[in-house]
């Protein structure tokens, strides 16, 4: 199936599968003012004269804190980035799966809305299609988004590698148990056939293949994205650990 200039195909997914485009009826010239990705890894200041001194991580990093009620700006954008790598990776591997195709992700394509609510609101300003293969998924997420994000998030917050491609892997899982189940309710076999295939090769990818345990579509980490960390948070489905650890700030950090 050809991408057409909506994705349309990916709205009866919704959440986080679901990806705007120039075309989308939410369109509108206030967007183009937003930074792209590419800026945020950057470090390009915001684009509001309120935000100014301030790039769009710092102020997605202290929007998750102030929704979160978490003091720990190292947390907060721990939690940021899983966000974010589980909207790249559903809109990729939907795509990938439904559409057989891949559109351009590339970091200057996409705009961002740093102060939305989750999932991350991206807008992509030009549906330019790409193979839907598993090398092309890597060189778009994982290299072109993950590794910068992280980069920067590292270097601002002291977030651990390990950490950030923990969550990126469990954000992978995430899409792909999701993806899978709406496949598979609606009779799209051959969606979750190719989503399985797809997340197989991934987790096989040297920066994937050790952040955890797949068995089917669960998946279990083998770090802690510090979510028990959050006031009144817990660990996650996926955790490496079955109770919050009663341990030093810096513990499970990856």
């Amino acid at each position: 199936m050809d991408l057409d200039p909506d994705l349309a195909a990916l709205r009866p997914l919704g959440g986080f599968f679901v990806l705007r485009t120039t075309t989308g009826a939410t369109a509108a010239p206030a967007r183009a003012a937003l930074p792209t990705l590419a800026e945020a890894y950057a470090g390009t200041y915001a684009a509001t004269p309120s935000d100014l001194h301030r790039t769009a991580l710092t102020v997605r990093v202290a929007t998750v804190g102030e929704r979160l009620r978490a003091p720990e700006p190292r947390v907060c954008a721990s939690i940021g980035q899983q966000g974010l790598a589980a909207r790249l990776w559903s809109v990729a591997l939907a795509c990938a799966a439904v559409y057989g195709r891949l559109p351009d992700l590339d970091a200057r394509l996409l705009r961002w809305d740093a102060t939305a609510s989750a999932p991350e609101d991206l807008w992509l300003t030009e549906v330019r299609p790409l193979a839907g293969d598993a090398a092309t998924l890597a060189d778009t997420v994982l290299h072109g988004h993950l590794e910068p994000l992280g980069e920067a998030l590292r270097a601002r917050y002291g977030v651990a590698s390990g950490l950030l491609w923990g969550n990126a892997g469990s954000a992978l899982a995430g899409a792909a148990r999701e993806l899978d189940r709406w496949a598979r309710a609606n009779g799209r076999t051959e969606a979750a056939d190719r989503a399985r295939a797809l997340t197989d090769a991934l987790f096989a990818h040297p920066l994937l293949r050790t952040t955890g345990t797949r068995t089917g579509t669960a998946f279990r980490r083998r770090s802690c994205c510090l979510y028990y960390r959050v006031p009144g948070g817990g660990v996650c489905g996926d955790c490496c650990f079955t109770r919050p650890p009663r341990s030093s700030p810096g513990a499970a950090s990856g």
